[in-house]
């Protein structure tokens, strides 16, 4: 197995039948570079993508992550598809690593997100927020730490939205136009075009997949979080939360919905991300 690209010490690109695959093992491309032989013994993970943007993003996101992460990751992933019984989209295999990885770093941090749609996850999603306890159960075994309930409603969610994405969802068009009206929005107040290449992009659709979601079946976080953080976090993202309020007055006047004070945080939050990382 010839390397035609080592990204670290655990991570690689080969090229095998004419397509490139990115192969992991625990060290074993120290000291290696590339047109080097690797034993393909020591592989232990192989990831192949339809996509070349999905491709780029695996190569974004493991050539940054530490391996102990990513293996994890496939760990709670390959529990999922058992349990689930469902196709899942390969995007989780990036979501889930890096909103695992974020959590637990923020966690570190003395950071810890309420999660709004808790008791709904929970209710509508039993499966999937199963497979989000064992996950926070994997984590303390691994890197000894003890992530609150929410994390276990968002790491569920990374699920059913990966199941979604196999085209289950309903009406879709009236999501993806909600999705168009409200990234124009963003668009016009910045007067920019945003890399839709970028990981910080594909996080945000995700994001607004989910908002457009609860749109159109009118249904809105209930306003249960901490104002004076949501007042911070204005007060910082000055210009992120002006265009939040532009949606909101959007939304209202063309969908008769109202964006709680919750809703316009986490949408600050992520369009704070997208205007500076994006």
């Amino acid at each position: 197995m010839e390397i035609k690209r080592v990204l670290n010490n655990n991570v690689a690109i080969i090229e095998s039948e004419g397509q490139e695959k990115i192969v992991m093992g625990k060290g074993i491309y120290f000291s290696k570079h590339a047109g080097d032989e690797i034993d393909e013994s020591k592989v232990n993970k192989t990831f192949v993508s339809s996509t070349p943007k999905t491709f780029d993003m695996y190569i974004h996101l493991f050539s940054e992550i530490p391996y102990e992460y990513i293996d994890l990751s496939q760990e709670i992933i390959n529990y999922a598809k058992t349990t689930l019984g469902n196709k899942l989209d390969e995007k989780i295999n990036i979501d889930l690593t890096d909103h695992m990885y974020g959590s637990i770093k923020r966690f570190k941090d003395g950071i810890t997100v309420k999660n709004a749609l808790l008791w709904d996850i929970e209710k509508f999603y039993p499966y999937e927020f199963e497979v989000g306890e064992y996950a926070l159960k994997k984590i303390e075994e691994k890197f000894d730490v003890a992530l609150p309930k929410d994390e276990a409603g968002f790491i569920a969610l990374h699920f059913v939205n990966a199941e979604l994405s196999e085209g289950n969802i309903e009406n879709i068009y009236d999501i993806t136009k909600v999705m168009q009206e409200v990234m124009n929005i963003i668009k016009y107040s910045f007067h920019r075009e945003f890399n839709t290449e970028s990981v910080y992009y594909y996080r945000f659709m995700t994001h607004l997949r989910f908002f457009a979601q609860r749109l159109i079946k009118k249904k809105t976080f209930d306003d249960t979080g901490d104002q004076d953080l949501y007042d911070l976090i204005k007060l910082k993202y000055k210009e992120a939360s002006a265009c939040t309020e532009k949606i909101a007055v959007y939304c209202k006047k063309t969908y008769k919905y109202d964006l709680s004070s919750e809703e316009q945080m986490y949408l600050t939050i992520h369009i704070e991300r997208l205007i500076t990382k994006g």
